[in-house]
């Protein structure tokens, strides 16, 4: 600024701060698909990753816009905390996000990818897995909700196929998606307990390096563990029930058929 130069002391015009006359609150507004670091907690141990972000609150009727630039402040200031996202921190994170943007309800949704590094059957061997994870929290009425979704590809083997044939049995890659809503932030589930709710229940889990004897385990483990994708959601959706940590869950399975041009899918849901 050269000497001759004023700053200028008006202060610019707070355009979505003004009275909005329609009288329509809006449920949820804010920003959605953007991609900003974060790092979740995966077997006890902070893991960075990217998500892809969708950030909300609730508008008052009178008030015509949000803060969105406050959405964004809020994202970099928990990149540069370093805060590990969890149950407990987000708990405590959308009550900050809600004080910045002055807002009674409001929702964080992130969905990631997250690594576990697991051994072979047989070989031992080690190597990633990778799984799609989200993160949502919401608070409404005064009250937080916390959701965690895993999504798990599994191999699943059919029982029909192997009960007509001869020799062998078709079997194809399966997903499943885990969405638990938890009872309490104390309580909650690390990711890769979510992972085991459905490989456990698979005709068999995945490995991302076999070596034979491995692929071996794997191909004979499948044929002695038969599964219709109605026993495979069932099986799950049991495991996922019996866990008291978990209130409200959906689980789907999609198999992606390989005797067929089409996949089959099943859903179980339950509202606590």
């Amino acid at each position: 600024m050269t000497m001759n130069m004023k700053p200028d002391l008006n202060p610019m015009p707070d355009v979505q701060g003004r009275r909005d006359l329609r009288a329509m609150p809006i449920q949820r507004v804010g920003i959605k698909s953007l991609r900003y670091p974060l790092r979740v907690l995966v077997g006890g141990k902070a893991q960075s990753t990217v998500g892809t972000w969708t950030l909300d609150v609730s508008l008052a009727a009178d008030q015509k816009g949000a803060h969105m630039s406050r959405l964004i402040a809020w994202l970099e200031a928990l990149d540069l905390s370093g805060v590990v996202l969890t149950a407990d921190t987000l708990s405590s994170e959308i009550m900050t996000l809600l004080v910045l943007l002055e807002a009674d309800a409001g929702r964080i949704e992130v969905s990631f990818p997250f690594f576990v590094r697991k051994s072979a059957p047989v070989s031992g061997l080690q190597s990633l897995m990778e799984y799609d994870g989200t993160w949502i929290a919401e608070r409404q009425g005064g009250v937080n909700r916390l959701t965690m979704q895993a999504m798990v590809p599994v191999k699943s083997l059919c029982p029909c196929s192997k009960e007509v044939s001869d020799d062998g049995a078709h079997n194809q890659r399966s997903h499943i998606t885990l969405r638990a809503e938890l009872r309490a932030p104390q309580g909650g589930l690390d990711w890769t307990e979510l992972v085991r709710f459905a490989e456990d229940n698979a005709s068999s889990e995945l490995w991302g390096l076999l070596k034979r004897p491995d692929e071996k385990w794997v191909t004979e483990h499948a044929y002695a563990n038969p599964k219709f994708v109605e026993d495979l959601i069932r099986d799950v959706a049991a495991a996922v029930a019996a866990d008291a940590r978990i209130g409200s869950y959906r689980v789907e399975v999609v198999n992606h058929e390989s005797i067929h041009a089409h996949d089959v899918h099943a859903v179980i849901e339950r509202s606590a």
